[in-house]
């Protein structure tokens, strides 16, 4: 008997633009998370940073984490040449050059962003403790096994990230049905546009439209995420249905908020139900491309293959104990290598956007009009400016920033206010605006605001996006080396 040919049964060769979508998308976003630890993780949990990786790695949970630092001790030098050589082997695959290859080269490569990604995000602390994190390294790990492009698709892993996308996609409704009760009665989303982490230029507009949209937006959000994801596991054309329903959600979150890559990245995943015949019905000039992909199917990546998937079966049992449960987690790892995770989002919502501002002065005795504000990139700040676009990209300061009148840990903010008053340059890079031209403040203070969104005649009237009142004194004056004033 060929065993080539028994083995076809393996190949689902009508998955050709799916993979072309999967490996290069998941890549792009893994480009970009290389790219955003260069740029920040230095400052944040570096040698010097707010919450330093050499302390961390002393405690024995970290000695634990299968991570490069428990051999290869953490420098920035080190970081930068590993997130560095991640960003570039990224953008190879981006520019499909592995897949070229025999079918193990695109495997080695995702592994290794694999181990390399989930060496950054396992010692990032609280700067690197959020759900998309994961996200990325367990997909790192399963589209590893796709293959190149003189293979067919193996059927098993598309299934293992059809069933990832349910994980995403269900363990979301169900947390928000556990979860706060504005889910329940539909009145989530009055609030969510406005109180979201880091609003974009859109969210104003959406959160100013009339009630009974956000009610329907709200119910739609509920179907999306706990009904249609049982059909991503249906035969084709059904399977595309779903998945189409779920890309049009992300879309317009990818539309109207800034959450980092994880709509980007849920994006890409979900083309794992998309088959190359409904890729044609939609886009006719790609048909000659997609019904032309390759047949071949190796024995000994149909091992491979098989193996994976039976790993992942049995790593996938907690997680699906998870979703059924009355404890459910949220955004939880079973494993110490993240693989078949517990996924959700805004299991209870915000309805009330307090912001912390940060302040400094120059002067020694300062009156109340010579403290300047920090402006940060993202972060809602001078009322006057609009909120910008930044997803997919990962303003971790600023987000942590969001978390602080939550009453999450503040102990990186105490440094963070140190690092102000020494002007540290590593430190301001990340903010938007040093009022201070990276001179030394005399003092640092911090104040709390309530924010809410301009009405339409609010904005008319003032040219405000913002409508803020001062709530408290968070942080009393601190001048370096002395304890508060007053």
């Amino acid at each position: 008997m060929d065993l080539a040919a028994w083995t076809q049964w393996a190949g689902a060769s009508d998955y050709d633009v799916a993979r072309f979508v999967l490996q290069r998308g998941v890549a792009a976003i893994a480009c970009l998370a290389f790219l955003s630890a260069l740029a920040q993780f230095p400052a944040l949990v570096g040698e010097h940073g707010l919450l330093p990786v050499p302390r961390f790695m002393e405690r024995p949970y970290a000695r634990r984490l299968p991570v490069v630092w428990r051999w290869w001790r953490y420098t920035d030098r080190r970081l930068r040449m590993l997130a560095g050589g991640g960003a570039v082997v990224s953008f190879a695959v981006v520019l499909g050059l592995p897949q070229r290859a025999p079918w193990w080269v695109p495997m080695v490569c995702f592994l290794v962003l694999w181990l390399a990604y989930l060496s950054i995000s396992d010692v990032g602390q609280t700067f690197w403790a959020f759900g998309w994190e994961s996200l990325l390294v367990e997909a790192l790990f399963t589209v590893a096994f796709l293959g190149a492009d003189d293979v067919a698709p193996p059927i098993v892993v598309v299934f293992a990230l059809r069933w990832l996308v349910f994980r995403l996609e269900f363990g979301a409704g169900m947390i928000k049905m556990r979860g706060d009760r504005s889910w329940r009665d539909l009145t989530a989303l009055y609030y969510h546009h406005e109180t979201q982490p880091m609003p974009n230029p859109v969210s104003r507009t959406a959160h100013l439209l009339p009630r009974r949209v956000h009610r329907l937006e709200t119910l739609g959000s509920h179907f999306v995420q706990l009904v249609v994801p049982f059909f991503l596991f249906a035969p084709q054309p059904v399977a595309s249905v779903a998945a189409a329903l779920v890309l049009l959600t992300q879309l317009w979150l990818v539309v109207s908020g800034n959450f980092a890559w994880l709509n980007w990245i849920t994006l890409v995943l979900t083309f794992a139900a998309v088959d190359d015949r409904s890729v044609g019905a939609v886009l006719p000039w790609l048909e000659p491309a997609v019904t032309a992909g390759p047949t071949a199917t190796p024995v000994s990546f149909v091992a491979v293959t098989v193996v994976v998937g039976g790993l992942l079966a049995w790593l996938s049992w907690p997680a699906a104990r998870n979703l059924v449960s009355r404890r459910q987690l949220m955004n939880a790892s079973f494993n110490r290598w993240h693989l078949a995770n517990a996924y959700g989002a805004f299991g209870s919502v915000t309805q009330q956007r307090d912001e912390v501002i940060v302040e400094g002065t120059l002067a020694e005795a300062p009156a109340e009009e010579d403290w300047q504000p920090y402006e940060f990139r993202g972060k809602p700040g001078d009322p006057r400016r609009r909120p910008g676009q930044f997803a997919p990209y990962h303003l971790r300061l600023d987000w942590l920033m969001w978390f602080l009148p939550l009453g999450a840990d503040d102990r990186w903010f105490r440094v963070f206010v140190v690092r102000l008053l020494e002007a540290d340059r590593p430190t301001l890079r990340l903010l938007g605006h040093d009022p201070f031209g990276g001179e030394r403040p005399r003092w640092v203070r911090a104040r709390m605001f309530r924010y809410r969104f301009a009405t339409r005649a609010e904005r008319r009237a003032t040219g405000l996006y913002w409508i803020r009142q001062e709530r408290y004194l968070l942080l009393a004056p601190v001048e370096l080396g002395r304890r508060p004033r007053g």
